[in-house]
């Protein structure tokens, strides 16, 4: 039975429901960037990235031992692997260096490219054949983030591009290893053995990198820090794949397509940022081009 299948014998609740819960994730979301600014006015990268996964991790192996959620089995291990790399570490690690340089609103711009991304991941991973309109847009979505940040940088590719465009890498194939996951068990148990797994590693590094980052504990610092790890990383995945799983994953992702606008807003309101006029626009051209891509699949 289909995700789909399974709201339409819910009923209207459980669709009004999973609709609440999927806007509550892309919302969460769209707070991961500035909440990461506001983290690091307390610490540095590496103890920033270390400790919010320390922390998402103990979260979820609570959830995990209070539901008596099985152990992955050992064939999955691999898949578990890339999600973790690219999710739990990859992503949070390059996007928080990428911030050290960038703005808000620029790595918005950016990692708006993401939906994009993961797509055609998939398409390589799963060998479908999306059709020519899909590519189409998924290039056009491509050079016109390619176009804005040679724009912004003054016609060269800046140090915090690469690493944006190295996180969009990164995620986009933990997603893709997720997706495939998460047809094998609920997407959340995905996430969280991901974040378990990376448990031991992240401890070693929050000790390495507190002895070696300075640390200067604010309100918003510390606020950024619990943002990230329990509002970003685990309840904002936990309630997107529970709304994915209720009205199906089609719908879901219309309403992430206003995630990049979404953080646009918030950078502003947050941080008293002040976007470029190319920002917005590019952040409208990248969300149509990902509408054309999510009716070509469709």
């Amino acid at each position: 039975m289909t995700a789909q299948d399974s709201a339409t014998r819910t009923g209207p609740v459980a669709v009004t429901g999973g609709t609440l819960l999927a806007i509550a994730g892309v919302l969460a979301f769209s707070l991961t960037f500035p909440a990461t600014v506001w983290g690091l006015e307390s610490f540095g990268p590496w103890s920033l990235v270390a400790i919010r996964g320390v922390l998402a991790a103990l979260i979820a192996g609570g959830f995990l031992l209070a539901l008596r959620v099985p152990f992955p089995e050992r064939r999955h291990w691999g898949a578990f692997a890339v999600v973790a790399s690219g999710v739990v570490l990859g992503f949070p690690m390059l996007t928080t260096l990428a911030l050290g340089t960038s703005t808000t609103a620029h790595a918005a711009v950016v990692v708006g490219l993401l939906p994009l991304s993961t797509a055609a991941f998939s398409a390589l991973r799963t060998g479908r054949r999306p059709s020519r309109t899909f590519w189409g847009a998924a290039f056009a979505g491509a050079a016109v983030v390619l176009a804005f940040t040679l724009q912004q940088s003054g016609g060269a590719v800046s140090t915090g591009d690469l690493y944006l465009f190295g996180a969009l890498l990164v995620c986009a194939a933990g997603y893709t290893e997720g997706g495939r996951l998460a047809r094998l068990m609920p997407g959340w148990h995905v996430i969280g053995w991901a974040l378990v797994a990376c448990l031991p590693l992240n401890l070693v590094v929050s000790a390495v990198a507190l002895s070696f980052e300075p640390v200067r504990l604010t309100a918003q610092g510390v606020t950024g820090l619990v943002w990230v790890a329990a509002g970003s990383t685990f309840f904002g995945l936990y309630v997107w794949y529970r709304g994915m799983a209720a009205i199906g994953v089609e719908k879901a992702s219309q309403f992430q397509l206003a995630q990049p606008l979404l953080t646009l807003v918030w950078s502003v309101l947050l941080l008293g940022e002040r976007p470029a006029t190319a920002a917005p626009l590019a952040a409208v051209a990248v969300l149509l081009c990902i509408a054309v891509t999510q009716r070509a699949r469709a």
